[in-house]
């Protein structure tokens, strides 16, 4: 496993890229909020990349937070963009809202004992499958942040997310491991 603390969203995405080219990898998933992310590990891994962000209303209503030239630069590279209602989230934090119980929160939470990145990178590939942008099977790398950027890369098993116990995180590519770098939100 790679350490991620003292490394940056280029390192990662490199790192990525050549665990890619040595393994057995069907796709790539990469959770961008901008699209930033995204379009940098599009000039590497191009066509068989999926960008997973944010649907729209999540930061503001009515309003998409990935930038139009991102997403641009992502398609160009052949790659695919995904914005849809989180896996772990969405339909969770407004029952959380009303003091309600939500198992979906539980598993967020407890994914993110790992990290936040580890959260996303666990998500992102549920919700590719469900868009159909990945098969359900398919060995994916995914790559995920906590912020901006990202520090968090597994190899994950693709499940639809009516199917979330058939997913697998067949290993951990990198991570944060000091404890001040796995915030928990």
């Amino acid at each position: 496993m790679i350490r991620t603390d003292e490394i940056d969203t280029e390192e990662l995405l490199d790192r990525a890229k050549t665990y890619a080219e040595d393994q057995d990898v069907d796709a790539v998933c990469v959770a961008s909020t901008s699209g930033e992310t995204g379009a940098k590990a599009a000039e590497r891994f191009g066509e068989d990349l999926v960008v997973v962000g944010h649907s729209y209303g999540f930061d503001e209503e009515n309003e998409q937070e990935l930038d139009a030239d991102h997403v641009e630069a992502i398609e160009a590279a052949g790659g695919d963009v995904f914005v849809g209602p989180m896996a772990f989230s969405n339909v969770g934090s407004a029952i959380a809202e009303r003091g309600g119980y939500s198992t979906h929160e539980v598993i967020a939470d407890v994914l993110r004992l790992f990290g936040q990145g580890t959260k996303v990178a666990v998500e992102s590939p549920l919700m590719a499958c469900d868009a159909g942008l990945v098969d359900s099977g398919a060995r994916v790398l995914s790559i995920a942040g906590t912020g901006s950027g990202a520090d968090t890369a597994l190899l994950v098993r693709a499940a639809n997310t009516r199917d979330f116990f058939d997913a697998r995180v067949l290993d951990v590519v990198g991570k944060p491991a000091e404890a001040e770098n796995l915030v928990y939100w």
